[in-house]
């Protein structure tokens, strides 16, 4: 045999080698598709019955209610006073005493009082009880008291403010803040001037937040409506604020606690002008005058209100409470009115901001 012939045998062998590893292979990929071919085309109707793989959303903040009541007393800088600034129509402020430097206001009634012992307390009582939970719509409730009021004293304790937002069912919390310290004057202070309540609410935002605990709940409460109670001489700082309506809609309601003695065109028009909130006056004898003329002041401009308090308070709702002067007093007209706790009773006719 020649050497060529002798070769042939294993040039054979060695085809037969390179086709098993190279041949094959591409056979199989020809039959069930390369890795690196392009993938057949899909027809319409495999892709009809494609169903997508949902993504992951993210997770919604969650806010832990409160597990028990929180109440502190702070020092707020946009206070009611002090208040440096002249009164409207005067250049002395409301001080007219001056003694070596220490101004000091005389009433009309006489009274004596002191700047640096009546007219400097920053202090704000702030409440959020038990429950209270910003996953639900929640209101804020600023109260002002009446005169010869202390807030420690006579709102935490005797009206017993906390006690009354704790025990309704709805989800608010108490802003109250020190007017005139123990006074029979009802200054309204900074407050009548514009832009100074929606500072003040601002500031209670922001402590409401620490109080609370969650850093993002003070963003939650500075968007939250706001009611404004007033009790006795109360009355004043709400006119101006009213006057003022430098917080624009989120005031969802005013109740006066035989209040209006006086600045019955600021509630006039005030109640007029917004028909979004309600308007509630409880009242006895020291004001009664007042109310009445309130009251026909009212039908002369065809607004509608009623003379009792049934069912839910709904936006518009104007409001008028005779009370019975041979069983109500007006120091305890806060807990003891047309009914007990009327504050409570007044947040559990919020249907919207229930907190359970």
């Amino acid at each position: 045999m020649t050497e060529a012939g002798s070769q042939a045998p294993r040039r054979l062998l060695i085809a037969a080698i390179f086709c098993a590893l190279v041949c094959l292979p591409s056979q199989q990929a020809a039959a069930q598709g390369s890795a690196f071919a392009p993938p057949p085309a899909q027809s319409a109707q495999s892709k009809a019955n494609i169903v997508p793989i949902p993504r992951p959303r993210p997770p919604i903040p969650e806010y832990a209610a409160t597990t028990q009541a929180k109440t502190d007393i702070l020092e707020f800088l946009s206070g009611p006073f002090p208040d440096d600034d002249a009164a409207p129509g005067s250049s002395r402020g409301i001080f007219n005493i001056d003694d070596e430097g220490r101004r000091g206001r005389r009433t009309g009634r006489g009274h004596i009082y002191w700047e640096n012992e009546t007219y400097n307390d920053q202090r704000v009582l702030l409440h959020i009880p038990a429950g209270f939970s910003l996953q639900r719509p929640g209101i804020i409730i600023v109260f002002f008291h009446g005169h010869g009021a202390e807030i420690k004293r006579d709102i935490g304790r005797r009206q017993q403010l906390p006690a009354q937002i704790s025990e309704s069912r709805a989800n608010a919390v108490l802003v109250a803040p020190q007017f005139a310290l123990d006074a029979a004057d009802s200054s309204p202070g900074k407050f009548r001037k514009p832009g100074a309540f929606s500072r003040f609410l601002r500031e209670a935002a922001h402590n409401l937040g620490r109080l609370h605990g969650d850093p993002r709940a003070e963003q939650a409460f500075s968007r939250m409506p706001v009611v404004i109670i007033g009790y006795s001489g109360g009355y004043l700082p709400i006119a101006w604020i009213l006057r003022n309506n430098d917080v624009k809609r989120r005031v969802r309601g005013v109740v006066l606690l035989d209040a209006l003695y006086g600045e019955l065109d600021k509630f006039r028009d005030w109640i007029e002008g917004d028909r979004s909130a309600f308007f509630v006056s409880a009242y006895l004898g020291s004001t009664r005058r007042q109310n009445i003329e309130l009251q026909r002041v009212l039908s002369e401009r065809s607004i509608e209100f009623s003379m009792s308090l049934n069912g839910q308070l709904k936006p518009g709702s104007v409001v008028f409470l005779a009370g019975d002067t041979q069983e109500m007093t007006h120091r305890d007209f806060v807990t003891q009115a047309w009914a007990t706790d009327p504050i409570a009773d007044v947040l559990n006719r919020l249907s919207e901001y229930r907190r359970r």
